[in-house]
């Protein structure tokens, strides 16, 4: 259920920057919304994760290497990268823009949910 919420999010995310980027760049804005989208998704599990690595530090749970980590956050960001440029590729983009409310999001948090996403990160890389 939670990971559904999370993505009504980020398929409202999506749709409402499209609307707002198409009438300017046209069929550019559909690349350019997919690399927001991912940017801002790629942002939210790098909270989750800096968060979690360093609640494990403050318990003193085991660790796995930095070279492992760095594996794994490379194949996460490309299975995102992957996962949106699938998802948001024509049919379900119709969909979502069919049953999208006239209800906007504004266009400043668009903006500043992936700056307070890798500011929180990085927040909580300090701690770790």
């Amino acid at each position: 259920m939670r990971f559904y919420i999370l993505a009504v999010m980020f398929d409202s995310f999506y749709i409402t920057l499209l609307n707002l980027t198409k009438p300017k760049f046209g069929r550019k804005a559909m690349l350019l919304t997919l690399h927001y989208i991912c940017l801002t998704e790629i942002a939210f599990y790098m909270l989750l994760a800096c968060f979690f690595s360093a609640f494990a530090s403050q318990l003193n749970i085991g660790k796995i290497s930095s070279g492992k980590a760095i594996i794994i956050s490379v194949l996460c960001v490309l299975f995102i990268y992957l996962k949106n440029w699938m998802r948001y590729n024509g049919k379900r983009r119709n969909i979502l823009n069919a049953k999208s409310k006239k209800h906007k999001l504004q266009a400043w948090k668009l903006i500043a949910v992936p700056i307070a996403c890798i500011v929180m990160a990085f927040i909580f890389y300090q701690a770790i």
